[in-house]
C-alpha cells in the first residue's frame, strides 16, 4: 500500500527531520522538505500530510506558523489536498506549544493527527507510523475515500 508523502519543515535545529528521518525509516514514508525552494513552490500531487513545528516569540501578535509552510499553503490546490498535521512543539512555549498546528487544523477544517515536543522519543515515532498507516489504508481505497 503506497504511503501518503509527509511535507515538513525543519529549521536549523534539525529536531524536525530527525523525526521525519526515524519516521521513513520506520516505513519508508516519503518525505519532501518544505526548506528546498522547488518543493515548497510545487503542487502536491494528491494527499498529503503537514508535518510543522511551532515557534513562538513570546506574545500573541506574533506568527507561529514557518514562512516555507505558510508559501506552501498559499497554493490552493495544496490546502485542499492537506488531509492531517502532525505538530511539534516545546512545553516551555506554555499556552502556545503546538500552536501552529492547533491553528492550522482549526482554519483549515484539517485533523491534528498527532503531537509530540522536540524531536520526540522513538515511542512518538512508532505511535505516528500507526496513526499515519490508518490514513494511508484510507486514502488508499480510491476515489471518493476522501474529498480533495
Amino acid at each position: 500500500m503506497p504511503h501518503l508523502p509527509v511535507y515538513f519543515f525543519s529549521s536549523t535545529s534539525n529536531l524536525i527531520r530527525r523525526f521525519a528521518q526515524h519516521l521513513h525509516a520506520t516505513d519508508g514514508r516519503p518525505l519532501l522538505d518544505l526548506s528546498d525552494r522547488a518543493v515548497r513552490s510545487s503542487e502536491a500531487p494528491g494527499p498529503w500530510i503537514l508535518l510543522t513545528p511551532s515557534y513562538k516569540a513570546g506574545n500573541d501578535a506574533h506568527a507561529t506558523l514557518p514562512a516555507a509552510v505558510r508559501v506552501f499553503l498559499r497554493s490552493p490546490v495544496n490546502r485542499r489536498r492537506l488531509v492531517g498535521i502532525i505538530g511539534s512543539g516545546n512545553r516551555n512555549f506554555g499556552d502556545h506549544y503546538q500552536a501552529a498546528a492547533r491553528e492550522l487544523g482549526r482554519v483549515s477544517g484539517r485533523p491534528v493527527v498527532f503531537e509530540f515536543e522536540l524531536a520526540g522519543t522513538p515511542e512518538d515515532v512508532a505511535a505516528c507510523a500507526r496513526i499515519l498507516a490508518a490514513f494511508d489504508a484510507r486514502f488508499a481505497s480510491g476515489p471518493g475515500a476522501h474529498q480533495e
